[in-house]
């Protein structure tokens, strides 16, 4: 037996990320505009930088608390008191080492081998991927998309829902789709896991990235504090943190001693200077985060634009999120086409294989960067386009 067959078989057999794949293949090629990944191209606003520098300065390098320090919490309260109606405090929020980290706490809180999670695809794979590692079986429900773009029946969770069930993973807005539950779809959602006894997973990463007001709609506006609802979030997209590998978790409090074990057994706690910065996001950041918004809105207007002048594209603008999933007329298969791209268009993107059932034919564009870039992106898409 090899060294590899003697591991574990779910480890071994974890996906590889198509969008990794496509990445790989066109990074560093001359000329290239990178598209795939989920990244802006703003750096940290300095007052983030400054506020983690600080602490590095005062010596905040060794252990801290495994639930978060009580000021990054307690501005966690403040931001949501500003945002959302259900009253909050600071033994609601619990800090991790990303939403990436959150994600994977959440479900191995609420489900285990033999369990299964039901989730809406086309998805971002980290979740399937973090439910497989932990023996979970992750069960699609697949989004439609029409005349008025991608949209959910609702009554296709609760057909997919069994005695094996314990998770719905709901990601609104959606990467990659860019669809955005109404309060309508969210108190649905909400009432099928209250009969069915199980919990939600609200990742709500994108929230802020609405383009329809200040946030878009979210669980908190229609739960009750006893609800099974674990939300988890990030500080990556809104305040341009990516790197910084910092998330939360807001659940009900009583919840507490379990996500902190939860912690002290996977990273045992954010660095200490890391969450300072993060405080500063929260604090100050609101003027970033709209202006980022604004940003990606104008970008995404004129690419849509530009590539529904076509009239060989199918797609919808995003409600929410800084992504463009688009198809092509003629392609079936966007892993091929997508390094077609970048050899003949010089434009990287994600193929919607990478986001499962639904996905195949479409593409994934982040749009949440430079417009010029994106811009010039557009003026290469439309030109292969058209070729073809």
């Amino acid at each position: 037996m090899s060294l590899l067959e003697s591991l574990r078989p779910q480890a071994v057999q974890s996906r590889e990320s198509g969008i990794v794949a496509v990445s790989n293949y066109g990074r560093g090629k001359d000329g290239l505009i990178p598209l795939w990944v989920g990244e802006g191209d703003l750096p940290t606003p300095q007052f983030i930088r400054e506020a983690a520098q600080a602490s590095i300065a005062k010596g905040e390098t060794f252990y801290t608390w495994q639930a978060g320090i009580p000021e990054l919490r307690d501005a966690l309260a403040r931001y949501y008191a500003r945002h959302f109606p259900l009253p909050l405090r600071r033994e609601n929020f619990y800090v991790t080492g990303s939403g990436m980290h959150a994600i994977e706490l959440a479900i191995a809180a609420t489900a285990g081998p033999g369990d299964e999670a039901v989730y809406l695809a086309p998805a971002w794979p980290n979740f399937v991927g973090a439910a497989e590692l932990g023996n979970v079986k992750p069960v699609a429900v697949q989004l439609d998309f029409n005349d008025n773009g991608w949209t959910l029946d609702p009554e296709k969770i609760e057909a997919a829902i069994t005695p094996r069930t314990k998770v719905i993973f709901i990601n609104t807005p959606s990467n990659p789709t860019g669809w955005t539950a109404d309060l309508e779809t969210l108190r649905y959602i909400l009432d099928v896991a209250r009969r069915h006894g199980v919990w939600i997973i609200a990742d709500e990463i994108y929230s802020r990235f609405y383009y329809g007001g200040l946030r878009a709609p979210s669980f908190l506006d229609v739960m009750d504090p006893e609800d099974r609802v674990i939300f988890v979030n990030s500080f990556s997209k809104n305040w341009a943190m990516t790197g910084w590998r910092i998330g939360w978790m807001v659940t009900h409090p009583s919840l507490g001693g379990v996500i902190e074990n939860l912690v002290q057994y996977s990273n045992s706690g954010v660095a200490q200077f890391i969450q300072r910065g993060a405080v500063a996001a929260l604090d100050q950041g609101e003027d970033f985060i709209v202006m980022q918004v604004e940003r990606a809105r104008a970008t995404r207007d004129r690419l849509c634009a530009a590539l529904q002048a076509t009239g060989k594209v199918r797609l919808a603008p995003p409600q929410g999120a800084f992504y463009l999933f688009f198809g092509v007329e003629g392609i079936t298969d966007s892993g091929k086409a997508a390094i077609d791209l970048v050899d003949q268009a010089r434009v990287g993107l994600a193929p919607g294989t990478a986001f499962g059932a639904g996905g195949e034919a479409f593409f994934r564009l982040c749009f949440g960067r430079d417009p010029t870039q994106v811009d010039k992106a557009g003026e290469r898409l439309v030109r292969w386009i058209n070729d073809l």
